[in-house]
């Protein structure tokens, strides 16, 4: 699946990698979930494709963790 992707990714490259959009990305990237690379003079994102690798090893063991978070409780319907 990563074969195809260079080292260096683009903000849409990791957004479809992620399966999130570019401004989730930016977002994640001022809480410091995620670190870009900038360049040119426009400032363009760029990203380490093993930092979106690990990042979504990262997400799988949350939304496995978050996956039912009531599955273990009781609920008394009124």
């Amino acid at each position: 699946m990563f074969e195809d992707y260079p080292e260096i990714l683009t903000i849409g490259e990791a957004s479809k990698l992620l399966r999130v959009s570019p401004i989730t990305l930016k977002r994640w990237e001022k809480k410091g979930k995620i670190q870009s690379i900038r360049i040119n003079s426009r400032g363009d994102r760029r990203y380490t494709k093993q930092q979106i690798i690990a990042l979504l090893g990262q997400e799988t063991k949350i939304t496995e963790a978050e996956k039912s978070p009531f599955e273990y409780q009781d609920w008394e319907y009124k």
